[in-house]
Protein backbone atom coordinates (compact mmCIF):
# COMPACT_ATOMS: atom_id res chain seq x y z
CA UNK A 1 0.00 0.00 0.00
CA UNK A 2 1.02 3.42 -0.93
CA UNK A 3 2.10 5.53 1.87
CA UNK A 4 1.48 8.74 0.29
CA UNK A 5 -2.05 9.85 1.65
CA UNK A 6 -4.20 12.32 2.68
CA UNK A 7 -4.50 13.88 6.03
CA UNK A 8 -8.41 12.27 6.00
CA UNK A 9 -6.88 8.87 4.90
CA UNK A 10 -4.06 9.07 7.11
CA UNK A 11 -6.64 8.83 9.77
CA UNK A 12 -8.51 6.65 8.02
CA UNK A 13 -5.92 3.70 8.14
CA UNK A 14 -4.70 4.91 11.38
CA UNK A 15 -8.31 3.99 12.76
CA UNK A 16 -8.59 0.83 10.90
CA UNK A 17 -5.20 -0.61 12.27
CA UNK A 18 -5.59 0.36 16.01
CA UNK A 19 -8.76 -2.15 15.49
CA UNK A 20 -7.86 -4.76 13.18
CA UNK A 21 -4.22 -5.95 14.42
CA UNK A 22 -4.22 -8.47 11.44
CA UNK A 23 -5.08 -5.61 8.80
CA UNK A 24 -2.36 -3.57 10.99
CA UNK A 25 0.23 -6.46 10.43
CA UNK A 26 -0.27 -7.63 7.01
CA UNK A 27 -0.27 -3.92 5.69
CA UNK A 28 2.57 -2.17 7.63
CA UNK A 29 4.50 -4.65 9.41
CA UNK A 30 8.00 -5.91 8.08
CA UNK A 31 10.10 -8.49 9.25
CA UNK A 32 13.74 -9.76 8.74
CA UNK A 33 14.18 -12.80 6.38
CA UNK A 34 17.80 -14.57 6.68
CA UNK A 35 17.66 -15.11 2.66
CA UNK A 36 15.78 -11.69 1.18
CA UNK A 37 15.97 -9.22 4.14
CA UNK A 38 13.65 -7.00 5.46
CA UNK A 39 10.36 -7.67 3.66
CA UNK A 40 6.37 -7.49 4.21
CA UNK A 41 4.49 -9.79 7.01
CA UNK A 42 1.85 -11.35 4.59
CA UNK A 43 0.56 -13.84 7.31
CA UNK A 44 -0.99 -17.12 6.52
CA UNK A 45 -4.24 -18.39 8.10
CA UNK A 46 -3.35 -19.77 11.12
CA UNK A 47 -1.48 -16.74 12.07
CA UNK A 48 -4.57 -14.60 11.42
CA UNK A 49 -6.25 -17.18 13.09
CA UNK A 50 -4.07 -16.46 16.25
CA UNK A 51 -4.57 -12.99 15.85
CA UNK A 52 -8.30 -13.34 16.61
CA UNK A 53 -7.55 -15.46 19.52
CA UNK A 54 -5.39 -13.32 21.23
CA UNK A 55 -8.27 -10.62 21.21
CA UNK A 56 -11.13 -13.41 21.79
CA UNK A 57 -9.25 -15.24 24.69
CA UNK A 58 -7.26 -13.40 27.71
CA UNK A 59 -5.22 -16.62 28.20
CA UNK A 60 -3.89 -18.93 25.75
CA UNK A 61 -1.49 -22.30 24.99
CA UNK A 62 -0.03 -22.75 21.54
CA UNK A 63 1.40 -26.20 21.18
CA UNK A 64 3.37 -25.92 17.80
CA UNK A 65 5.68 -27.37 15.43
CA UNK A 66 9.11 -25.81 14.39
CA UNK A 67 9.53 -22.73 11.60
CA UNK A 68 5.98 -21.69 11.48
CA UNK A 69 6.24 -18.26 12.53
CA UNK A 70 4.87 -17.99 15.84
CA UNK A 71 7.27 -16.30 17.50
CA UNK A 72 7.59 -13.60 14.46
CA UNK A 73 3.14 -13.19 14.69
CA UNK A 74 3.10 -12.76 18.46
CA UNK A 75 6.16 -10.46 18.30
CA UNK A 76 4.15 -8.54 15.96
CA UNK A 77 0.91 -8.41 17.73
CA UNK A 78 3.11 -6.89 20.77
CA UNK A 79 4.15 -4.09 18.46
CA UNK A 80 0.24 -3.78 17.59
CA UNK A 81 -0.86 -3.68 21.59
CA UNK A 82 2.26 -1.11 22.31
CA UNK A 83 1.17 1.23 19.41
CA UNK A 84 -2.08 1.32 19.76
CA UNK A 85 -2.53 1.20 23.30
CA UNK A 86 -1.34 3.42 26.47
CA UNK A 87 0.51 2.11 29.03
CA UNK A 88 0.90 -1.61 28.42
CA UNK A 89 3.38 -3.73 30.22
CA UNK A 90 4.22 -6.62 28.41
CA UNK A 91 7.03 -9.21 29.58
CA UNK A 92 8.43 -11.92 27.78
CA UNK A 93 10.56 -15.18 29.27
CA UNK A 94 11.83 -18.02 28.10
CA UNK A 95 13.93 -21.33 28.62
CA UNK A 96 17.16 -19.02 28.53
CA UNK A 97 17.57 -14.96 28.51
CA UNK A 98 18.79 -14.54 25.61
CA UNK A 99 15.98 -16.57 23.91
CA UNK A 100 13.46 -13.50 25.60
CA UNK A 101 15.79 -10.88 24.55
CA UNK A 102 15.60 -11.90 20.82
CA UNK A 103 11.64 -11.89 20.71
CA UNK A 104 11.89 -8.44 22.24
CA UNK A 105 14.61 -7.42 20.00
CA UNK A 106 11.97 -8.99 17.17
CA UNK A 107 9.72 -6.48 18.23
CA UNK A 108 12.08 -3.97 18.23
CA UNK A 109 12.89 -4.58 14.83
CA UNK A 110 9.48 -4.41 13.60
CA UNK A 111 8.01 -1.10 15.93
CA UNK A 112 11.36 0.32 14.45
CA UNK A 113 10.16 0.09 10.54
CA UNK A 114 6.59 0.96 11.13
CA UNK A 115 6.01 4.25 8.72
CA UNK A 116 6.66 7.24 10.56
CA UNK A 117 2.77 8.81 10.14
CA UNK A 118 1.89 5.79 11.73
CA UNK A 119 3.71 5.30 14.89
CA UNK A 120 1.48 6.58 17.09
CA UNK A 121 4.57 6.94 19.90
CA UNK A 122 8.45 6.73 19.44
CA UNK A 123 10.70 4.34 21.39
CA UNK A 124 11.91 6.54 24.43
CA UNK A 125 14.26 4.34 26.68
CA UNK A 126 15.83 1.52 24.64
CA UNK A 127 17.75 -0.55 26.34
CA UNK A 128 19.21 -3.93 24.83
CA UNK A 129 17.00 -6.33 26.30
CA UNK A 130 13.73 -3.62 26.92
CA UNK A 131 12.28 -0.41 25.91
CA UNK A 132 9.77 1.94 26.84
CA UNK A 133 7.89 4.12 24.24
CA UNK A 134 6.29 7.67 24.89
CA UNK A 135 2.88 6.11 25.84
CA UNK A 136 4.14 4.51 28.65
CA UNK A 137 3.81 0.80 26.78
CA UNK A 138 6.91 -1.19 27.64
CA UNK A 139 8.48 -4.52 26.55
CA UNK A 140 10.75 -6.20 28.35
CA UNK A 141 13.08 -9.71 28.88
CA UNK A 142 13.43 -11.41 31.80
CA UNK A 143 14.89 -14.35 33.64
CA UNK A 144 13.28 -17.41 35.04
CA UNK A 145 14.31 -16.58 38.01
CA UNK A 146 11.30 -16.83 41.03
CA UNK A 147 11.03 -13.36 41.35
CA UNK A 148 10.57 -12.59 37.68
CA UNK A 149 7.77 -10.27 37.08
CA UNK A 150 6.80 -10.46 40.84
CA UNK A 151 6.03 -6.50 41.59
CA UNK A 152 4.44 -5.98 38.41
CA UNK A 153 0.91 -5.64 36.63
CA UNK A 154 0.97 -7.10 33.70
CA UNK A 155 -0.90 -6.07 30.80
CA UNK A 156 0.75 -9.18 28.66
CA UNK A 157 3.12 -11.91 29.72
CA UNK A 158 4.50 -14.17 27.01
CA UNK A 159 6.07 -17.37 27.96
CA UNK A 160 8.25 -18.42 24.49
CA UNK A 161 9.11 -22.47 24.69
CA UNK A 162 6.99 -22.72 27.97
CA UNK A 163 7.69 -26.91 27.84
CA UNK A 164 10.98 -26.03 28.20
CA UNK A 165 11.87 -23.55 31.29
CA UNK A 166 12.38 -25.79 34.51
CA UNK A 167 10.11 -24.86 37.46
CA UNK A 168 7.70 -23.00 35.58
CA UNK A 169 5.58 -24.62 37.82
CA UNK A 170 6.64 -22.46 40.69
CA UNK A 171 6.95 -19.55 38.62
CA UNK A 172 3.67 -19.79 36.96
CA UNK A 173 2.38 -19.27 41.36
CA UNK A 174 4.68 -15.98 41.05
CA UNK A 175 3.47 -14.47 37.85
CA UNK A 176 -0.50 -15.33 38.11
CA UNK A 177 -1.52 -13.00 40.65
CA UNK A 178 0.53 -9.90 38.62
CA UNK A 179 -2.44 -10.67 35.61
CA UNK A 180 -4.79 -10.21 38.35
CA UNK A 181 -6.07 -6.57 36.52
CA UNK A 182 -6.93 -8.19 33.43
CA UNK A 183 -3.55 -9.06 31.95
CA UNK A 184 -3.34 -11.78 29.18
CA UNK A 185 -1.14 -14.84 28.95
CA UNK A 186 0.14 -16.38 25.42
CA UNK A 187 1.99 -19.71 26.24
CA UNK A 188 3.84 -21.11 22.75
CA UNK A 189 6.26 -24.14 22.77
CA UNK A 190 6.95 -27.24 21.06
CA UNK A 191 6.37 -30.20 23.33
CA UNK A 192 9.00 -31.61 25.87
CA UNK A 193 7.23 -34.85 27.33
CA UNK A 194 4.44 -35.37 30.15
CA UNK A 195 4.16 -33.80 33.43
CA UNK A 196 5.58 -30.31 32.68
CA UNK A 197 3.31 -26.89 33.46
CA UNK A 198 3.16 -26.50 29.62
CA UNK A 199 1.49 -29.93 29.28
CA UNK A 200 -0.49 -29.86 32.16
CA UNK A 201 -1.77 -26.59 31.61
CA UNK A 202 -2.48 -28.00 27.71
CA UNK A 203 -4.51 -31.26 28.55
CA UNK A 204 -6.37 -29.23 31.74
CA UNK A 205 -7.46 -26.49 28.81
CA UNK A 206 -8.77 -29.14 26.83
CA UNK A 207 -10.53 -30.78 29.04
CA UNK A 208 -11.92 -27.82 30.37
CA UNK A 209 -10.47 -27.65 33.83
CA UNK A 210 -8.63 -23.75 33.75
CA UNK A 211 -9.28 -20.90 31.55
CA UNK A 212 -6.29 -21.38 28.63
CA UNK A 213 -7.83 -21.43 24.84
CA UNK A 214 -5.91 -24.15 23.47
CA UNK A 215 -4.38 -24.06 19.77
CA UNK A 216 -2.41 -26.74 18.30
CA UNK A 217 -0.40 -26.05 15.26
CA UNK A 218 1.52 -29.48 13.73
CA UNK A 219 3.90 -29.01 10.56
CA UNK A 220 1.64 -29.56 8.32
CA UNK A 221 -0.58 -26.44 9.10
CA UNK A 222 1.73 -24.22 6.94
CA UNK A 223 0.71 -24.39 3.18
CA UNK A 224 4.58 -24.73 1.84
CA UNK A 225 5.03 -28.39 3.50
CA UNK A 226 3.80 -31.70 1.92
CA UNK A 227 5.24 -35.08 2.37
CA UNK A 228 7.71 -34.86 0.32
CA UNK A 229 9.14 -31.77 2.49
CA UNK A 230 8.03 -33.94 5.38
CA UNK A 231 10.48 -36.96 4.35
CA UNK A 232 13.32 -34.74 3.58
CA UNK A 233 13.43 -33.03 6.25
CA UNK A 234 13.06 -35.94 9.08
CA UNK A 235 16.21 -37.96 7.45
CA UNK A 236 18.70 -37.53 9.93
CA UNK A 237 15.86 -36.68 12.98
CA UNK A 238 15.39 -39.63 15.50
CA UNK A 239 11.67 -39.93 16.26
CA UNK A 240 11.63 -37.99 19.53
CA UNK A 241 13.27 -35.06 17.83
CA UNK A 242 10.32 -35.67 15.03
CA UNK A 243 7.59 -35.96 17.49
CA UNK A 244 8.79 -32.98 18.56
CA UNK A 245 9.71 -30.31 16.44
CA UNK A 246 7.04 -31.47 13.84
CA UNK A 247 4.18 -33.87 15.28
CA UNK A 248 3.41 -31.97 18.22
CA UNK A 249 3.25 -35.36 20.38
CA UNK A 250 3.36 -35.19 23.89
CA UNK A 251 4.13 -38.58 25.02
CA UNK A 252 6.91 -39.49 22.10
CA UNK A 253 9.21 -36.00 22.81
CA UNK A 254 9.65 -36.34 26.51
CA UNK A 255 13.02 -38.54 27.52
CA UNK A 256 10.85 -41.54 29.24
CA UNK A 257 12.81 -43.92 30.95
CA UNK A 258 10.43 -46.25 28.74
CA UNK A 259 10.40 -45.50 24.96
CA UNK A 260 7.13 -43.67 24.25
CA UNK A 261 6.27 -46.06 21.51
CA UNK A 262 5.98 -48.51 24.29
CA UNK A 263 4.18 -46.68 26.76
CA UNK A 264 1.62 -46.22 23.39
CA UNK A 265 1.45 -49.94 23.28
CA UNK A 266 0.63 -50.37 26.95
CA UNK A 267 -2.26 -47.61 26.83
CA UNK A 268 -3.87 -49.45 24.19
CA UNK A 269 -4.28 -52.53 26.48
CA UNK A 270 -5.49 -50.89 29.88
CA UNK A 271 -8.83 -51.97 30.75
CA UNK A 272 -11.04 -51.44 33.54
CA UNK A 273 -10.89 -53.70 36.56
CA UNK A 274 -13.43 -56.60 37.26
CA UNK A 275 -13.93 -56.02 41.13
CA UNK A 276 -12.70 -52.19 42.52
CA UNK A 277 -12.57 -54.06 46.19
CA UNK A 278 -10.75 -52.98 50.46
CA UNK A 279 -12.01 -50.26 52.27
CA UNK A 280 -10.83 -47.39 49.87
CA UNK A 281 -11.75 -49.48 46.46
CA UNK A 282 -8.24 -48.99 45.46
CA UNK A 283 -7.45 -52.84 45.02
CA UNK A 284 -7.97 -53.72 41.71
CA UNK A 285 -8.38 -57.04 40.36
CA UNK A 286 -8.41 -58.46 37.15
CA UNK A 287 -8.18 -61.65 37.58
CA UNK A 288 -8.90 -64.19 40.17
CA UNK A 289 -6.45 -66.57 42.03
CA UNK A 290 -6.15 -69.88 39.89
CA UNK A 291 -4.80 -73.06 41.65
CA UNK A 292 -2.69 -73.97 38.96
CA UNK A 293 -1.04 -70.83 38.75
CA UNK A 294 2.00 -68.95 40.47
CA UNK A 295 2.12 -65.63 41.90
CA UNK A 296 4.50 -63.20 43.30
CA UNK A 297 3.42 -60.24 45.21
CA UNK A 298 5.36 -57.42 45.46
CA UNK A 299 5.08 -54.16 47.97
CA UNK A 300 6.08 -50.53 48.39
CA UNK A 301 5.57 -49.20 52.06
CA UNK A 302 4.87 -45.26 51.75
CA UNK A 303 6.78 -42.76 53.52
CA UNK A 304 4.19 -41.17 55.45
CA UNK A 305 4.65 -37.55 54.40
CA UNK A 306 1.38 -37.59 52.95
CA UNK A 307 2.75 -37.37 48.62
CA UNK A 308 3.03 -41.29 48.76
CA UNK A 309 1.04 -44.16 47.90
CA UNK A 310 1.23 -47.55 49.36
CA UNK A 311 1.08 -49.91 46.71
CA UNK A 312 1.42 -53.60 45.63
CA UNK A 313 1.49 -55.27 42.50
CA UNK A 314 0.19 -59.22 42.34
CA UNK A 315 2.24 -61.12 39.17
CA UNK A 316 1.28 -64.27 37.63
CA UNK A 317 4.11 -66.11 36.99
CA UNK A 318 3.80 -68.30 34.08
CA UNK A 319 2.33 -65.47 31.82
CA UNK A 320 3.75 -62.07 33.39
CA UNK A 321 0.46 -60.38 33.90
CA UNK A 322 -0.66 -57.90 36.19
CA UNK A 323 -3.39 -59.64 37.81
CA UNK A 324 -3.85 -56.90 41.11
CA UNK A 325 -2.89 -53.80 42.01
CA UNK A 326 -3.28 -51.60 45.07
CA UNK A 327 -2.64 -47.86 45.19
CA UNK A 328 -3.96 -46.04 48.58
CA UNK A 329 -3.04 -44.77 51.68
CA UNK A 330 -4.01 -46.86 54.86
CA UNK A 331 -2.12 -46.89 57.71
CA UNK A 332 0.74 -49.46 58.24
CA UNK A 333 -1.25 -52.27 60.42
CA UNK A 334 -3.89 -51.93 57.91
CA UNK A 335 -1.44 -52.05 55.13
CA UNK A 336 -0.01 -54.98 56.81
CA UNK A 337 -3.21 -56.44 56.86
CA UNK A 338 -4.41 -56.17 53.29
CA UNK A 339 -0.90 -57.77 52.37
CA UNK A 340 -1.57 -60.62 54.26
CA UNK A 341 -5.07 -61.16 53.11
CA UNK A 342 -3.98 -60.33 49.56
CA UNK A 343 -1.06 -63.00 49.83
CA UNK A 344 -3.22 -65.92 51.51
CA UNK A 345 -5.80 -65.25 48.47
CA UNK A 346 -3.41 -65.98 46.36
CA UNK A 347 -2.05 -69.43 47.32
CA UNK A 348 0.72 -67.97 49.82
CA UNK A 349 2.57 -66.24 47.48
CA UNK A 350 5.89 -64.77 47.91
CA UNK A 351 5.82 -61.59 48.97
CA UNK A 352 8.29 -59.11 48.90
CA UNK A 353 8.16 -55.84 50.62
CA UNK A 354 10.70 -52.89 50.16
CA UNK A 355 12.41 -52.76 53.61
CA UNK A 356 13.60 -49.28 53.68
CA UNK A 357 11.93 -46.71 56.05
CA UNK A 358 9.10 -48.12 57.74
CA UNK A 359 8.90 -51.14 55.36
CA UNK A 360 10.41 -52.98 58.30
CA UNK A 361 7.56 -51.95 60.51
CA UNK A 362 5.29 -53.46 58.36
CA UNK A 363 7.63 -56.92 57.78
CA UNK A 364 7.52 -57.61 61.30
CA UNK A 365 3.85 -57.26 61.60
CA UNK A 366 3.46 -59.81 58.77
CA UNK A 367 5.50 -61.86 60.61
CA UNK A 368 3.89 -61.53 63.59
CA UNK A 369 1.21 -62.57 61.35
CA UNK A 370 2.86 -66.10 60.69
CA UNK A 371 3.14 -65.62 56.66
CA UNK A 372 4.43 -68.51 55.75
CA UNK A 373 6.30 -67.18 52.40
CA UNK A 374 8.46 -63.46 53.07
CA UNK A 375 11.19 -62.78 50.85
CA UNK A 376 14.41 -62.56 52.82
CA UNK A 377 17.92 -61.57 51.66
CA UNK A 378 21.67 -61.60 52.77
CA UNK A 379 23.20 -57.99 53.60
CA UNK A 380 25.05 -56.01 51.74
CA UNK A 381 25.10 -58.95 48.75
CA UNK A 382 20.96 -58.70 48.42
CA UNK A 383 21.18 -62.79 47.77
CA UNK A 384 17.72 -64.26 48.11
CA UNK A 385 17.55 -66.93 50.72
CA UNK A 386 14.71 -68.85 51.48
CA UNK A 387 12.48 -67.89 54.77
CA UNK A 388 13.22 -71.26 56.83
CA UNK A 389 17.04 -70.42 56.00
CA UNK A 390 16.85 -67.05 57.36
CA UNK A 391 16.02 -68.36 60.86
CA UNK A 392 19.28 -69.58 61.06
CA UNK A 393 21.46 -67.11 59.50
CA UNK A 394 22.02 -63.62 61.33
CA UNK A 395 23.13 -61.95 58.04
CA UNK A 396 19.32 -62.50 56.37
CA UNK A 397 17.09 -59.45 56.79
CA UNK A 398 13.55 -59.61 55.74
CA UNK A 399 12.56 -57.82 52.68
CA UNK A 400 14.29 -55.88 49.54
CA UNK A 401 16.46 -53.04 49.48
CA UNK A 402 16.59 -50.17 47.50
CA UNK A 403 19.85 -48.64 47.09
CA UNK A 404 22.07 -46.71 44.76
CA UNK A 405 23.36 -49.67 43.77
CA UNK A 406 20.11 -52.01 43.80
CA UNK A 407 17.97 -49.28 42.16
CA UNK A 408 19.64 -49.10 38.74
CA UNK A 409 19.01 -52.75 38.37
CA UNK A 410 15.47 -53.15 39.00
CA UNK A 411 14.37 -49.79 36.76
CA UNK A 412 16.66 -51.69 34.02
CA UNK A 413 14.67 -55.03 34.38
CA UNK A 414 11.64 -53.34 34.19
CA UNK A 415 12.43 -51.72 31.05
CA UNK A 416 13.67 -55.08 29.42
CA UNK A 417 10.40 -56.55 30.62
CA UNK A 418 8.50 -53.94 28.86
CA UNK A 419 10.67 -53.14 26.07
CA UNK A 420 10.60 -57.00 24.92
CA UNK A 421 6.64 -56.95 25.75
CA UNK A 422 6.95 -60.04 28.38
CA UNK A 423 5.15 -58.37 30.87
CA UNK A 424 1.33 -57.49 30.63
CA UNK A 425 0.26 -54.11 32.33
CA UNK A 426 -3.77 -53.92 32.40
CA UNK A 427 -3.46 -50.79 35.30
CA UNK A 428 -4.19 -47.06 34.13
CA UNK A 429 -2.61 -45.76 37.48
CA UNK A 430 1.06 -47.72 36.19
CA UNK A 431 1.22 -46.29 32.72
CA UNK A 432 0.30 -43.20 33.76
CA UNK A 433 3.01 -42.83 36.07
CA UNK A 434 5.56 -43.66 33.46
CA UNK A 435 4.31 -41.26 31.80
CA UNK A 436 5.67 -38.93 33.98
CA UNK A 437 9.08 -41.41 34.92
CA UNK A 438 12.28 -39.53 33.27
CA UNK A 439 15.89 -39.38 32.89
CA UNK A 440 16.98 -36.54 35.29
CA UNK A 441 20.52 -35.97 35.51
CA UNK A 442 20.64 -39.52 34.39
CA UNK A 443 18.99 -41.21 37.26
CA UNK A 444 15.24 -42.65 36.74
CA UNK A 445 12.76 -40.62 39.02
CA UNK A 446 9.04 -39.45 38.63
CA UNK A 447 8.68 -35.88 37.56
CA UNK A 448 8.42 -33.26 40.00
CA UNK A 449 5.35 -33.62 42.01
CA UNK A 450 4.48 -37.37 40.43
CA UNK A 451 4.92 -40.54 41.74
CA UNK A 452 6.81 -43.27 40.82
CA UNK A 453 5.27 -46.02 43.60
CA UNK A 454 3.75 -48.66 41.35
CA UNK A 455 6.77 -48.01 38.89
CA UNK A 456 9.32 -49.41 41.98
CA UNK A 457 7.30 -51.70 42.88
CA UNK A 458 6.91 -53.40 39.48
CA UNK A 459 10.52 -53.24 39.11
CA UNK A 460 11.40 -54.78 41.77
CA UNK A 461 8.60 -57.73 40.53
CA UNK A 462 10.40 -58.04 37.55
CA UNK A 463 13.68 -58.00 38.82
CA UNK A 464 12.39 -60.63 41.40
CA UNK A 465 11.31 -62.88 38.57
CA UNK A 466 14.01 -62.68 36.46
CA UNK A 467 16.81 -63.47 39.11
CA UNK A 468 15.50 -65.06 42.45
CA UNK A 469 13.06 -67.23 41.25
CA UNK A 470 15.06 -68.12 37.91
CA UNK A 471 18.03 -69.18 39.75
CA UNK A 472 15.61 -71.42 42.28
CA UNK A 473 14.14 -72.79 39.39
CA UNK A 474 17.54 -74.22 38.07
CA UNK A 475 18.33 -74.91 41.41
CA UNK A 476 15.58 -77.04 41.25
CA UNK A 477 15.74 -78.59 38.11
CA UNK A 478 19.63 -80.09 39.36
CA UNK A 479 18.26 -81.23 42.09
CA UNK A 480 15.70 -83.26 40.12
CA UNK A 481 17.99 -84.23 37.81
CA UNK A 482 20.55 -85.71 39.99
CA UNK A 483 17.56 -87.40 42.33
CA UNK A 484 16.27 -89.07 39.17
CA UNK A 485 20.37 -90.21 38.33
CA UNK A 486 20.34 -91.83 41.64
CA UNK A 487 17.26 -94.72 41.30
CA UNK A 488 18.76 -97.97 43.04
CA UNK A 489 18.08 -101.03 40.50
CA UNK A 490 17.98 -104.08 42.38
CA UNK A 491 19.78 -106.48 40.23
CA UNK A 492 23.32 -108.46 40.67
CA UNK A 493 26.41 -106.59 39.63
CA UNK A 494 26.96 -107.88 36.26
CA UNK A 495 30.76 -107.62 35.41
CA UNK A 496 30.54 -109.44 31.68
CA UNK A 497 31.00 -108.00 28.44
CA UNK A 498 28.21 -107.66 25.46
CA UNK A 499 29.35 -110.35 23.04
CA UNK A 500 30.84 -113.09 25.82
CA UNK A 501 29.67 -116.15 26.15
CA UNK A 502 27.35 -116.13 29.48
CA UNK A 503 26.14 -112.23 28.60
CA UNK A 504 22.76 -112.93 29.52
CA UNK A 505 21.87 -113.70 33.24
CA UNK A 506 20.29 -117.16 32.36
CA UNK A 507 23.19 -118.57 30.35
CA UNK A 508 25.36 -117.81 33.56
CA UNK A 509 22.81 -119.37 35.81
CA UNK A 510 22.34 -122.23 33.49
CA UNK A 511 25.70 -123.08 33.20
CA UNK A 512 26.41 -122.70 36.77
CA UNK A 513 23.77 -125.63 37.34
CA UNK A 514 25.17 -127.65 35.06
CA UNK A 515 28.81 -127.33 36.27
CA UNK A 516 27.51 -127.90 39.38
CA UNK A 517 25.61 -131.32 38.29
CA UNK A 518 28.87 -132.65 36.65
CA UNK A 519 31.14 -132.40 39.64
CA UNK A 520 28.55 -133.89 42.22
CA UNK A 521 28.10 -136.73 39.99
CA UNK A 522 31.51 -137.23 38.43
CA UNK A 523 33.48 -136.47 42.10
CA UNK A 524 34.72 -139.99 42.54
CA UNK A 525 36.71 -139.15 39.26
CA UNK A 526 38.59 -136.72 41.27
CA UNK A 527 39.22 -138.36 44.50
CA UNK A 528 43.00 -139.51 44.53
Amino acid sequence: MSYQLSKKQTVKEIVKCGKDSSYFINNYARISHPLKGLIPFNTYKYQDDLLEDFNDYRFNVILKARQLGISTITAAYIVWMMLFHRDKNVLVIATKFQTAANLVKKVKSIMQNVPPWLRMAEIKIDNRTSFVLTNGSEVKAASTSGDAGRSEALSLLVIDEAAHVEGLEELWTGLYPTLSTGGRCIALSTPNGVGNWFHQTYIDAEEGRNSFFTTKLPWDMHPDRDNEWFERETQNMSRRDIAQELQCNFNMSGETVIHPEDIQRMLAGVKSPKHRTGFDRNYHIWEEFQSDAEYLLVADVARGDGRDYSVFHIVKLNTMEVVAEYQGKPNLDMFSTILNDAGREYGDCMLVVENNNIGFSVLEKLIDMEYPNIYHSIKSTHEYVDQISAESQSSAVPGFTTSSKTRPLVVSKLEEFIRNNIITIYSARTVNELKTFVWNNGKAQAMRSYNDDLIMSLAIACWVRDTVLTVCEKDARYAKAMLDSMVYANTKLNTTVKGMHGYRREEMHDKYEQEKHIQSEYAWLYKG
